[in-house]
């Protein structure tokens, strides 16, 4: 009976340890929220490692899985399968890595854009430009994150920083983030809105050790972080517009319309090269949610919404254009996901 009454006391403790989180400069998860998330509804953010799609493509859900919940977090579960095929002629490679075919396509549940992998230690940068698309609302809540990161494909961890597009209430907001999966991801309490520039990258320094750099060009606001990670592998580098996800998997991607990244560069090298996979993401029940261009001039690509991942892709009513509110003590309106791999 004292072993049963120590158990208890323990988990109690640990409950009060997540939810009493240190102050900095992002958001903190509302009081009700809190609650939500010491039940386990609350999840989804941005982070990652990539799912790979239906059919035993690349299907990775973003963030690690289950992540979410407490940490806010946007954990993502799948790795790289083995198994399937890239389709379009690029086979996966066990370790998860893509075949030989030219910018070839796979699918995946959580990410969309475009992807390279390679063996551990290959990649040290990865940078891109994309004006923040606006998110059309209904009364669903939807959720969409546009970053670039390091690791994802094939690893179990993400080093990555972008923006948030999501509907609550029919109400759009908008938020900038850095993640160094599977830590939770932190919010930027800087202002995004829609028609912003933004300019984000990830630069690994060795040993461990990062610097990730977020920009609001229109805002005219900077944030640049130095992180560590004892996990990451350097293993790929990705450009991507993502479906968050929570603990019972990938959120119902917002209407973005079509996102236009530029000056996409990987180890400051233009992205056009043969290694580089274009990723259409495709629900679980094999709805595509969103399809990549082609690349243009080496260094562009597009990224167009094509359904919420529930449904065939209904019209929604009129685009809420509106910021994100202000977020008082780091709070913000909604629930947040993690970000992932596919």
């Amino acid at each position: 009976m004292l072993w049963l009454v120590a158990a208890a006391g323990c988990i109690a403790f640990a409950v009060v340890a997540v939810l009493i989180r240190p102050s900095s400069p992002v958001r903190t998860v509302r009081v009700a929220d809190e609650a939500r998330a010491a039940s386990g509804a609350l999840g989804g953010g941005p982070g990652g490692p990539m799912a790979v799609g239906p059919g035993g493509s690349i299907s990775a859900g973003p963030g690690a899985t289950g992540s979410q919940g407490l940490a806010d977090s946007q954990g993502t579960a799948g790795g790289q399968g083995t198994a399937g095929g890239q389709g379009a002629g690029s086979g996966q490679d066990p370790g998860g890595s893509f075949g030989s075919a030219a910018n070839a396509s796979a699918t995946s549940e959580n990410w969309s854009g475009y992807a390279e992998a390679g063996a551990p230690g290959t990649f040290t940068s990865v940078s891109s430009s994309w004006t923040e698309p606006t998110v059309t609302c209904t009364a669903q809540q939807t959720f969409s994150s546009f970053w670039v990161g390091l690791d994802g494909d094939g690893t179990q961890s993400v080093e990555q920083t972008g923006t948030e597009a999501d509907c609550n209430n029919g109400v759009a907001t908008y938020q900038g983030w850095f993640e160094m999966f599977p830590n939770a991801p932190v919010f930027y309490n800087n202002p995004v809105a829609p028609g912003d520039t933004m300019s984000a990258s990830v630069v690994a320094n060795g040993g461990g050790a990062f610097t990730l750099t977020l920009s609001d060009q229109t805002r005219g606001w900077t944030q640049t972080t130095s992180q560590t990670s004892a996990t990451a592998q350097l293993g790929s580098a990705e450009i991507i517009a993502e479906a968050p996800s929570d603990t019972n998997g990938v959120l119902p991607l917002s209407n973005f319309g079509t996102v236009n990244f530029t000056n996409v560069a990987v180890d400051t090298a233009p992205l056009g090269n043969p290694n580089a996979a274009g990723l259409t993401m495709v629900s679980a029940g094999g709805v595509t949610e969103a399809t990549p261009s082609a690349i243009t001039n080496g260094n562009a690509f597009s990224v167009t919404w094509d359904s919420n991942g529930t449904a065939a892709s209904p019209a929604a009513p009129a685009a809420s254009t509106s910021p994100a509110p202000a977020t008082a003590a780091g709070g913000f309106p909604g629930h947040h996901h993690h970000h992932g791999g596919y």
